[in-house]
Formats: structure tokens, C-alpha cells, sequence
């Protein structure tokens, strides 16, 4: 099971998140672009530090929402998505590229992430600016109860599927994670972090917020690196799944 984290969020002057204690620990990066958080210097010095550490290169684009962070919702048309998507992943691909690197693969942030899954239109726009990339990309994206219209919209792009579940997010019974506006809807307790990643890798089911079972098929878990006490169930994580590979 990989770990992933989002990452390169500080802005200018601004620093958010403990990128490099994280990043010894995880195995996928997934950069913020400049469109949520992270700026071009944030973006090259992100990359630098994800390679010296041999951990994969992944884009993190949002809609145009600086100011909320990239978590408000956005009434854009699907061309409008792809061309946003391609821009911020256009943007980090060349900054890889630049240092010797490459990019693997694509995760949306936050209001578009989920909108994508919820939302046909918008996963086809994000889907069309990846089928468009120059060299191949992923998409992550969120696992829930069924993802079989996932899965058929990647195959119909041709676009491999990586599927993600979160470590330190409430579930609902539909398998979607709880909406940060419901309390209970992150874990703090690092115990419990720890328990949900290793049930998640090792097949069984993590309860939902509703008190009942869910059973979730993943291929990597998203880590959060933003303070000591994060950086310290990421490492317990780590140490609980076995080394990085």
C-alpha cells in the first residue's frame, strides 16, 4: 500500500504544512499548483524535494480559489475544467521536467475533487485534460462503495485509475468521506488514524460515521503532514504498513 500526501502549499511568504518531515515517509507527492495554494518557486522547490527522496511526482490542481483554498464549489463549464486542469498540470510537468523529473499522475484538490465524483461533466473534463497530457498521466481518485462508473470512465480515456482512501477521514455509508462541516468528520486521535490505514490496507472494513461497516478497495492512502502531531501518525503509519518500496 503507498502512501500520499498534499503537498507544496505554502504561498510566497506564507508557509503551510511540514513538507520535509513528511516527505521521508510517503511515496506519492501530489503538488499543489498555484490555483488553491503553492506558487511557481513553492512548485520547483517541492519537486526538488520529492526527487531527493525518490517519491513520485503527482499534480494537485483546484479550481481558481486562492482565497478559500480551493474548497468552494465553482459553476464551470467541462471545457472550462480541462483547460484549468491542463494549465496547472501543464505548469508542474514543465518544473518537473526541468529537474530531471517527471509527472506520474493527477489528483484534484478539494471542491473539484469531489465535485469530480459526484459529477459526470466534471470527471470527463478532468479525464479530457489528462487524454490530452504529452506523456502519460494517472488519475487518483477517491474510492467508494462502487467504483465501477469510475473505472469505465478511465477505460474509456484510456487513463489508468489509482484509487485513494483517506487515513484520517469519516466515512459515510456510501462510501464517500463526511463533509468537513459535520463534526466527527476528521480523525484526530492518532490511535485511530493508525487503525483505519491498516484496516484499509489490509482489506477489512472501517466504520462509518453512521455505526456500520464499509469495506473500501484502495491502492494508496492520503496522509496528512501539517503539524507534529500528523507527521507522527504518518511515521506510525509507515512503521504499521512496512517500509516504502
Amino acid at each position: 500500500m503507498f502512501l500520499n500526501c498534499d503537498i507544496g502549499e505554502s504561498f510566497g511568504a506564507w508557509t503551510m504544512g511540514m513538507d520535509e518531515h513528511v516527505m521521508p515517509f510517503i511515496d506519492q507527492a501530489n503538488i499543489a499548483c498555484g490555483f488553491h495554494a503553492g506558487d511557481p518557486v513553492t512548485m520547483r522547490k517541492t519537486v526538488r524535494l520529492a526527487m531527493e527522496h525518490g517519491v513520485s511526482l503527482g499534480a494537485h490542481p483546484a479550481y481558481p480559489d486562492l482565497q478559500g483554498f480551493g474548497r468552494r464549489s465553482m459553476a464551470l463549464h467541462p471545457e472550462e475544467i480541462t483547460a484549468l486542469v491542463s494549465y496547472q498540470v501543464g505548469a508542474l510537468s514543465h518544473i518537473a521536467g526541468s529537474e530531471g523529473g517527471i509527472l506520474s499522475y493527477v489528483k484534484p484538490h478539494g471542491a473539484l475533487y469531489n465535485d469530480m465524483m459526484r459529477n459526470e461533466e466534471i470527471l470527463e473534463g478532468v479525464l479530457r485534460a489528462l487524454s490530452s497530457s504529452p506523456h502519460p498521466l494517472s488519475l487518483m481518485a477517491m474510492t467508494t462503495a462502487d467504483n465501477r462508473k469510475l473505472r469505465a470512465a478511465c477505460a474509456r480515456h484510456d487513463i489508468p485509475l489509482i484509487l485513494e482512501a483517506f487515513a484520517d477521514r469519516a466515512y459515510d455509508e456510501q462510501g464517500f468521506i463526511v463533509s468537513r462541516s459535520r463534526p466527527g468528520a476528521v480523525h484526530r486521535s492518532p490511535d485511530t488514524i493508525v487503525r483505519q490505514a491498516c484496516n484499509l490496507a489490509e482489506g477489512l472494513p472501517i466504520e462509518t460515521i453512521e455505526g456500520t461497516s464499509l469495506n473500501l478497495e484502495a491502492d494508496t492512502l492520503c496522509v496528512h503532514g501539517d503539524n507534529a502531531d500528523s507527521i507522527a501518525a504518518v511515521r506510525a503509519i509507515r512503521e504499521a504498513l512496512g517500509e516504502r518500496v
